[in-house]
């Protein structure tokens, strides 16, 4: 799976903690982060760069987007593309929205890049269920997670700014419409009020994986199966990753490795990268 930073660990561990036999590479493109205020042109080049990476220089059995605006961008392009199932997070959190509201009135939040493509809008609408929908961007959360700060005044301050059209719209379900966005969960439900429920696509997209793969076949035997390895690849700042890593997700990010951003193949369309180690294929 690949994220533009560390958001995608959220969806990381709901999928190592619910498919434990599995083998997981991660890729956090942190050297361009944040992806939010990108064009949409430029995010869809980054997610076929990493999602080529995954299946040509690991071996991935399918790929998950784990990042909301990379999946705005590009998910339906990737999954024509990639020879391999492409999973993402906007339509698994998109049902889990429409099925805790009591009232009919829904909230969804995501960076610029998401709330702008109306990726949301489309997916809620794809659900049928009767609900009134209300967006917002909130410019400014992800950068606030990527340099670890995630309590105190000033991320409060933007909070309340930053979702006060979802809060006047009397929504009593909010979706985290980032990956980014349950590190700010403490601060995102004190200013939402106790009565909104908060969603995260994490867990949501863990099960949209295993029943995709199960239907294909593709999982492993539980029965007798070794533990799957993990690996967890940075574009950035190595030992910043793997700090900020450690104290977001837990030690295995100790072991972070580098990702090289990939060159253009002969053919000139499909992207292929590398990491600075290989392992094993992830089969």
């Amino acid at each position: 799976m690949f994220d533009s930073g560390f958001g995608g660990l959220t969806v990381a561990r709901a999928v190592i903690d619910l498919l434990p036999n599995e083998d997981l590479v991660y890729i956090g493109d942190t050297g361009r982060y944040p992806y939010g205020s990108k064009p949409q042109s430029e995010v869809r080049d980054y997610a076929f760069q990493l999602a080529w990476s995954l299946v040509k220089d690991f071996d991935a059995k399918a790929v998950v987007v784990a990042c909301n605006t990379a999946a705005a961008a590009a998910l339906d392009d990737l999954a024509n593309d990639l020879p391999v199932p492409v999973i993402g997070v906007i339509e698994p959190g998109a049902r889990a929205l429409v099925h805790a509201t009591r009232s009919g009135r829904v909230g969804v939040i995501g960076t610029v890049g998401t709330v702008v493509s109306g990726a949301y809008d489309r997916a809620v609408a794809a659900t049928r269920v009767p609900v009134v929908l209300t967006t917002a961007a909130c410019p400014g959360f992800v950068e606030f997670v990527e340099r670890g700060q995630t309590t105190g005044d000033e991320i409060a301050i933007l909070a309340d700014r930053m979702l006060a059209p979802v809060k006047a719209a009397g929504v009593d379900t909010l979706l985290l419409g980032c990956t980014h966005y349950p590190y700010l969960a403490r601060v995102i439900g004190q200013a939402m009020g106790p009565s909104v429920t908060l969603v995260s696509s994490a867990d949501e997209t863990a099960f949209a994986a295993r029943d995709q793969l199960g239907e294909l076949g593709l999982l492993r035997p539980e029965r007798g199966a070794r533990a799957g390895e993990h690996q967890f690849l940075s574009s950035g700042d190595i030992g910043w990753f793997a700090d900020l890593g450690r104290r977001l997700f837990g030690p295995e990010l100790a072991a972070a490795e580098s990702w090289i951003p990939p060159h253009r193949d002969a053919d000139g369309q499909h992207l292929t990268g590398r990491a600075d180690t290989r392992r094993e294929p992830t089969r």
